[in-house]
């Protein structure tokens, strides 16, 4: 959430994604940077035990979310 934040504040367009079991920790993460409410993509939790199939799965069922982000970001302050 930290890297997301400060490269859009150096105007790189980013989406953070993350798993949805650290929901409260990335936002926790953006009010202590100044950015409350910054949006993130949260995907079901655990990745880690996915196979390369399953991970391009979840994949295409979330890159929407992320084109979003990455088109209608509002600049970080």
């Amino acid at each position: 959430m930290a890297d997301g934040i400060i490269l859009e504040r150096a105007g790189v367009p980013t989406a953070v994604v993350g798993t949805d079991a650290f929901r409260g920790a990335a936002e926790a993460m953006a009010q202590f940077q100044g950015a409350p409410g910054y949006r993130f993509v949260a995907v079901p939790h655990p990745v880690e035990s996915l196979t390369e199939v399953q991970l391009m799965e979840l994949s295409e069922r979330f890159i929407e979310e992320v084109i979003e982000l990455l088109l209608t970001r509002p600049k970080a302050e």
